[in-house]
């Protein structure tokens, strides 16, 4: 066999499986544009429930909010870091929800210097922007994670060759 001067080789870059139809079919799966739009519509429509309960914990009475046993701060950064986790599956721009809960944490902090048994407290503020900002920075860096893998699969989905069974030779001349 002879190689002239602009000749591809053709190999497979992942190992050939017995399944052709896998890829395909995984592809299909994650790439669904009525899946996606089922889950954020889904998450956008959590997200209501889950902001107004946030509010009335953090300006209805004390014994109302949800305490775990590692401290307040914990409290504060876990609560912040689930819900802007969760939100950011429903809107694309992490970064964008990351401050507006940011901002949210500040402005109900705040707002607690006006209810009779609680104090606005600075050092709170900083843990709930924190948790905030934390799942925002985890929530983009998934995201792009992600679209890079999907954009490594279709690549690998292109570049494939055809089953060695149907051209006869790896290197069909």
């Amino acid at each position: 066999m002879s190689l002239h001067a602009g000749t591809v080789v053709e190999r497979p870059v992942l190992p050939v499986h017995s399944d052709e139809n896998y890829y395909f079919a995984r592809s299909t799966i994650i790439a669904s544009s009525k899946l996606n739009y089922c889950v954020r519509v889904g998450a956008k429509a959590f997200c209501v429930p889950i902001v107004f309960l946030l509010v009335i914990a953090a300006l209805g009475p004390e014994k109302w909010a949800p305490r775990t046993h590692f401290g307040w701060q914990f409290d504060h950064f876990i609560g912040y870091f689930g819900i802007t986790l969760f939100v950011c599956f429903g809107w694309p721009r992490p970064f964008v929800v990351g401050g507006a809960f940011a901002a949210v944490a500040a402005l109900l902090e705040g707002l607690q210097a006006f209810t009779p048994d609680r104090s606005a407290y600075l050092p709170a503020i900083f843990y709930g922007a924190a948790g905030a900002l934390a799942a925002a920075l985890v929530a983009e860096l998934v995201a792009r994670l992600w679209n890079r893998l999907l954009r490594s699969e279709v690549d690998v989905r292109q570049t494939r060759p055809k089953s060695f069974a149907s051209t006869g030779s790896p290197n069909p001349a």
